[in-house]
């Protein structure tokens, strides 16, 4: 983890804290940055896949997340994915100018993974992500699918998430977060020719 000052700063940022009983989170993100991150969740394979979400979609994300780990990581795996998602909703404001469709098909050795979102106000997640159940460290790869269910809902966008390929645990898993990462990258993207407009017939996202 860096040491230095670390700072999130730009048009399109948020900063979210959320603290319940069994987690306390604080995540601020800039939709426009360089890919910087500092993610300390306590469960280090989840820090992996949170550095490669934000490095690979430009994403400058500072997360910090304290949970019940003497249980599981579950609620903090979860509870991440509802702070993130509320975060970039946040970041997102009013969503003029926006692409609002995003599309990335990420390998990683045996392994083929595609991402489809659109920034369509209705939460959802189609997953179809067959990944060996096992730990990695502490990280149940089952809690992939809890993760993208809590961040697609509270984000509000609609993803679409399908392994091609793969074998690999760690590699289908890796696969994915940056492929949701870079695709949510270029749905977020504003672009200039329809500034100031909602890329929707209904005038309403």
């Amino acid at each position: 983890m860096e040491a230095q000052a670390f700072a999130i700063d730009g048009e399109r940022t948020a900063r979210v804290t959320r603290t319940t009983k069994e987690t306390d989170i604080q995540i601020a993100i800039n939709l426009d940055g360089a890919g910087r991150t500092r993610i300390d969740t306590g469960v280090p394979f989840f820090d992996h896949m949170l550095d490669a979400f934000g490095r690979h979609g430009l994403f400058d994300l500072d997360v910090r997340a304290v949970g019940d780990l003497a249980v599981d990581a579950h609620h903090t795996v979860e509870d991440t994915g509802i702070v993130l998602g509320q975060a970039v909703a946040q970041a997102l404001g009013d969503k003029r100018g926006i692409v609002r469709f995003g599309t990335s098909f990420v390998p990683m050795d045996e392994t083929l993974v595609q991402a489809s979102l659109d920034i369509s106000g209705r939460g959802q997640l189609h997953y179809a992500v067959d990944v060996p159940l096992q730990m990695l460290g502490t990280f149940d790869t089952s809690l992939a699918k809890e993760f993208f269910i809590a961040f697609a809902t509270n984000a509000g966008i609609t993803l679409h998430v399908r392994e091609l390929t793969g074998e690999n645990a760690h590699h289908i898993v890796e696969a994915t977060f940056k492929a949701v990462g870079r695709a949510l990258c270029d749905a977020t993207r504003v672009n200039p020719r329809i500034a100031g407009e909602l890329p929707s017939t209904k005038g309403a996202l």
